[in-house]
This record gives C-alpha cells, structure tokens and sequence, in this order.
C-alpha cells in the first residue's frame, strides 16, 4: 500500500527515477520499494557487490507529511547519506545497508503503529530516527518491548535520557541542559539580564524551557515570565500581543514553521525592537532562513551544528559533508538549502551505529544486548564519519555530548560568535535504567 509522501513531487525526485524500474538511492528496502507500485526493480548499483548477503535492516521513522514534514524530510537526507557512503566503501562486516522507512504524519499515535509495524511485521534490526519528541516517547517503550535498539537522529526532550531514560535507546547529540550550560552564562552576560521565554508547548519546549529558566538564573539572571504556545499555531499574534513585562531579552524555543511564524510575528508587532533576541538554534536553521529574510537578522542562538566552512569547521570531513549534503537537499528542496544539525545528527547516528555493529559483531536482534554494551561509553573523534566534532557516549544514560556553536544572524547567514568545548558542555547524569 502506498503512502501519501510517496506521492508528493521530492519524494518522486529523490527516492526514484520517476517512472523507471531503477532504484536511484543506496539503502531503498524491498518493503519500501514494493510500495512504489507492480514495476519489477532491477538491483541498485552496489547489490551485486554483495551477492547473497543479508543486509541489515534499519527502520527509519520520520514524519514526511503533516506538521514536522519539512525537519523530517531534511533528517531523512542525513540518515540516506550515511547508507549511501557506507553501502559504497563495503557495507558493515560485508553485509549492506538496507532502509525501511516509514511516515508516522507528525502524530505519536501513528508513530507508534509504525514502530509496531517495523519491529514486528518488517523485522528491523535497528531502529533510527524520530525528530519530534513527543513521538519518540511514544515509541520508546516499543523498542523496549522488542529488545530492539533505537538510535534516535533528533529528538531533544531532555526525559528521554533522564526521566524516561531505556536501555535500548541512545541519543548521539546534545539535549537541553547541555545546551543551557553552554549558552546561558552568554546571553546573561553579552545580552540581557531580564528575559521573556517563549516556546513550543509540548515535550521538547517544556524540557527545554525549564533547562533554560534553571541556568539563566544560576548564571545571574532573571526570568520575568514565560509563554506556551501550541505545536502548529497558525497564528501566534493572540500570544505574542499577551507578552508584557520588564524584559530585555526574549528567549526563543521553535523550530521550522513555527519559528518562521513567531519571529515574523513577533518583529511585526514591534516586540523584537524591545528587547535581545536570543534563542534555540533551532528558530534559525539554514533550510529556513529564506523564508525568514530580514527579521532574523541579528538573532543569537546555540546549535550543535552551523553551516559555515571557516575555523573550526574548515576540515576536509566537514566539506565532504556540506558538499554531498548539498547534493542530496537540492533534489529534496529545488532551492538547494545548506546543511542542518537535523542532516547532521542523523547522518552521525548511523555512524555510531556502524561503529557499534563493527565492534560488536552484532549480527541481529539476537545481538542486541551486545550491540548495547558496545555503544555504551563509545568515543568518537572528529572525522569523516563525524564532522560536527568529538563525542562521548555516555554509558550511565546514553546522553552524548559534543561541542556547542553560538552564532549570530549576520546578513542572512550564521556567522560564528564562540566555541563551547564538549568538556564544558556536560551535566551529571539523571537516569536509572530499568532492572533486566
């Protein structure tokens, strides 16, 4: 049965030759491809190179259509771009890749049908993906269930690897408290001391604002009040009329759409000429800026990953990365947007899980607590395999943690401020893994 993002014009561009029997893309799985109608496929380039080997099956959950689609299509380049490279240097342990993906529409209630679907009916070995947090909650306790690993490519809700913390899954970039630590003691001391935050009301916002309030008063500063506003808000203005007070500074918590709505918004109503503003990285990721134009100019804010090719991101990892990143957005996004951390975090994540296959010989699921134990406390430096930079793995919660970016809005492209170490970035941990 087709799904509707199979439909759409990007997905005829990007995942197949329109209307020819040849697969275009590494990783592209006999579930996936059977989707795409009766016409017999031919093998994809690389097959033959690997005759009989089985190929591991890696399920990929990300929301191509409704609220998130935008993030969730740009994640999706990262994830096949890794396949991609790793299919074409011989694959893991001589076995290829092998893709299913599956749309859960920006719903939690879906995402956790698909995730049923692919650990049980299609038999992944892996899981890896998610992108928005109330949907990997929601899917958590099904990779538990299943004793299957989850390598999470997005998600930032700081209960994922605190409160609600599994075994079986692993988050490969940076969360809320991290981030608050590096970025807070900035904007306190370079921007204003009395800030306003406002942010999404659902999972990640809320983690993400209360990580944010702890650390911008540790650092001396005051927060005067805060602002939820829903996921998916159309129009903000009712919200953004509400926000009074003593600010000087106004914190941001959004991301794709709805960063786009609240920051014009918000200059429209005169509300950025009152005070500072600073914010998640997220409000202004590359893949929106156009649509942001003018009235970003001048934000401040932290990310894990920033488009630029200057110090100390002028690495030939990194170029490779942006370069064939460019590539692949531009058949998902004619514009041909620059890189962001969503590309980024996924790309690096099936890197970790390379490393961990490698190094555990994991064969399947019946490996998995082996492949668990190899991943857990794993180091990883800066390289092909991971141009962001060095990470840790943490073994006590799975938390990884990485150096951080601030950035400024500077004619309309990021332009570096400041480096936070990883070593500076990391927080104790908050979680206790279920007993076996």
């Amino acid at each position: 049965m087709r799904e509707r993002w199979q439909d759409e014009a990007w997905a005829q561009n990007f995942w197949w030759r329109g209307q020819t029997t040849r697969r275009k893309f590494l990783g592209l799985s006999a579930a996936a491809a059977g989707a795409l109608g009766g016409a017999m496929l031919v093998p994809a380039p690389w097959r033959e190179a690997f005759g009989q080997a089985k190929p591991y099956k890696i399920g990929v959950l990300q929301p191509l259509t409704g609220a998130a689609a935008a993030g969730g299509k740009t994640a999706l380049v990262g994830t096949q771009l890794a396949a991609d490279r790793i299919n074409k240097a011989g694959g893991i342990n001589g076995r290829p890749l092998e893709l299913v993906i599956a749309d859960y529409e920006s719903k939690p209630d879906v995402g956790r049908r698909k995730a049923e679907k692919l650990v049980v009916e299609d038999k992944v070995d892996i899981g890896e993906g998610g992108y928005l947090s109330n949907v990997c909650l929601a899917c958590m306790p099904v990779f538990e269930e299943q004793k299957t690993v989850f390598m999470i490519g997005v998600c930032l809700d700081t209960t994922i690897t605190t409160t609600n913390c599994s075994r079986y899954v692993f988050r490969p970039f940076d969360y809320a408290p991290s981030q608050a630590v590096a970025f807070a003691p900035y904007i306190v001391s370079k921007m204003a001391k009395k800030w306003h935050v406002v942010y999404l009301d659902y999972a990640w916002g809320q983690s993400t604002r209360d990580a944010y309030v702890a650390e911008i008063k540790k650092s001396g500063g005051e927060v005067t009040g805060t602002t939820g506003i829903p996921l998916g808000t159309a129009d903000m203005t009712a919200f953004i009329s509400k926000i009074t007070g003593n600010f000087d500074g106004l914190f941001a918590i959004m991301f794709g759409a709805n960063a786009v709505t609240f920051t014009t918004q918000a200059y429209d109503l005169g509300l950025l000429k009152k005070a500072r503003y600073a914010g998640d990285g997220a409000v202004a990721e590359s893949t929106h800026l156009a649509a942001l134009g003018q009235k970003v100019e001048g934000f401040v804010g932290v990310n894990r990953y920033i488009p630029i090719l200057t110090k100390p991101l002028d690495t030939p990892y990194h170029k490779k990365f942006f370069e064939e990143s460019k590539v692949l957005l531009k058949k998902m996004d004619p514009s041909g947007p620059d890189p962001d951390r969503y590309v980024q975090s996924n790309f690096e994540a099936m890197n970790f899980l390379k490393l961990g296959i490698q190094k555990s010989g994991f064969r399947g699921r019946e490996d998995t607590m082996k492949l668990i134990e190899a991943l857990e406390g794993m180091e990883v430096k800066e390289g092909d395999d991971f141009p962001q930079g060095d990470k840790t793995l943490r073994k006590e919660d799975h938390q990884a943690f990485l150096r951080q970016f601030i950035f400024d809005i500077h004619e309309r492209k990021h332009r570096l401020l400041d480096v936070v170490a990883k070593e500076k970035t990391i927080v104790p941990p908050a979680c206790t893994f279920p007993k076996a």
